[in-house]
């Protein structure tokens, strides 16, 4: 039983240890915090702010629930150690299969502990920009759209087109979408960058082979209460904005444009038929720019939050797609590739964001 109980004791050990690193405790106190101000009179008078509460309390049960669950069935495999036999083999081989099933959940819920980043557990900002190729570039735009809608659903994220500008002949021009989840920030972070497909162009006559880009950027969403923005420096316009085909932006009147007028960040929001309501989503955007901006300008570098400004065109990739004359996706960062080009860019990007995360964790 020595070599069992050994094994225990191990995955014990790891357990606590991810849980001190994690801060676990101090999530289930935010959790408990926010489940009683949940309780209180009025709190549902605030639709937006509620359903952000109930689900960030959803985000942080399951979090903490489980890695205290892991904890409890390794204790409780423990216990059972210390009173059985070898001779009992049954209970064993009980034990035995038991301690497998801890040790894969553990190898999957360290994961988390790649999320070294500040703000790795916020939700995302992503945006996606064509880059030159015209209208193969534009077509490639949505499909990376299309790629990041499939994979949030897949990780359990809440994904919101907040604008879009679509293409004159097909695709989109830019599009931004806000992801709501934990660890939204964390896994897209990644994914910033230029994004290069080689393919027989669906809009060549001559089906001639294309190259197209495209530039995906991806901010952490900063509350406005972390930063403030002082009402003289904005310029606030609205607009008629007409929906995209399939991206659930709704023909509105009600589309709000606002201009930062010191950085000349611009930022529009089109999703809601309620001006005040793309007012607001549009300020959340224009905060967590200003505050990314205010950060790579405080280190005088480009800052690891956002990635590299650079252009969307030949020689800047982070990753190549190819759909011909092979099939291959390969990360020019990290090495990591895949001829399944299908299952890529139906959502299933998971070990291209592993395998950067665990990159970037050994670089430091």
């Amino acid at each position: 039983m020595k070599e069992y109980r050994d094994k225990a004791e191990n995955l014990l050990a790891r357990i606590q240890k991810a849980k001190e690193l994690l801060k676990i405790d101090a999530l289930k106190t935010e959790a408990e915090k926010l489940e009683a101000e949940s309780a209180t009179e009025g709190f549902w008078d605030n639709q937006k702010k509620a359903t952000e509460t109930m689900s960030r309390i959803s985000d942080l049960n399951k979090q903490v629930s489980e890695w205290e669950d892991l904890e409890t069935r390794t204790k409780d495999i423990l216990e059972i150690i210390k009173i059985s036999k070898e001779s009992d083999h049954e209970m064993v081989s009980e034990i035995k299969t038991g301690l497998g099933e801890i040790e894969k959940n553990l190898d999957k819920s360290e994961f988390t502990m790649l999320f070294s980043g500040s703000y790795d557990s916020n939700n995302a900002i992503l945006s996606v920009y064509a880059g030159s190729g015209g209208v193969d570039a534009q077509d490639w735009a949505e499909m990376l759209l299309r790629m990041y809608l499939k994979f949030c659903e897949k990780q359990g994220f809440k994904a919101q087109v907040l604008s879009i500008s679509s293409g004159d002949e097909a695709g989109v021009k830019s599009v931004t979408v806000e992801v709501t989840g934990m660890w939204a920030y964390g896994y897209l972070r990644s994914e910033a960058g230029v994004h290069r497909l080689v393919r027989l162009s669906p809009y060549d006559a001559d089906k001639a082979r294309h190259t197209s880009f495209a530039l995906v950027d991806v901010i952490p969403e900063i509350e406005e209460k972390d930063y403030e923005i002082e009402e003289k420096d904005l310029k606030i316009e609205t607009f008629k904005a007409s929906g995209h085909g399939g991206q659930g932006v709704n023909t509105t009147d009600s589309a709000v444009r606002i201009t930062h007028i010191p950085s000349g960040l611009v930022v529009t929001c089109q999703k809601e038929r309620s001006q005040l309501q793309n007012k607001e989503s549009a300020m959340k955007v224009l905060t967590s720019r200003l505050k990314v901006l205010e950060e790579k300008k405080a280190k005088k570098e480009i800052s690891e939050i956002r990635g590299e400004n650079i252009s969307a065109e030949w020689g800047n990739q982070i990753r190549s797609y190819v759909l011909h004359p092979y099939n291959m996706v390969k990360d020019h960062r990290t090495g990591e590739e895949t001829s399944d080009t299908g299952a890529v860019l139906e959502g299933a990007i998971d070990p291209f964001i592993e395998s950067f995360l665990r990159h970037s964790v050994a670089g430091k």
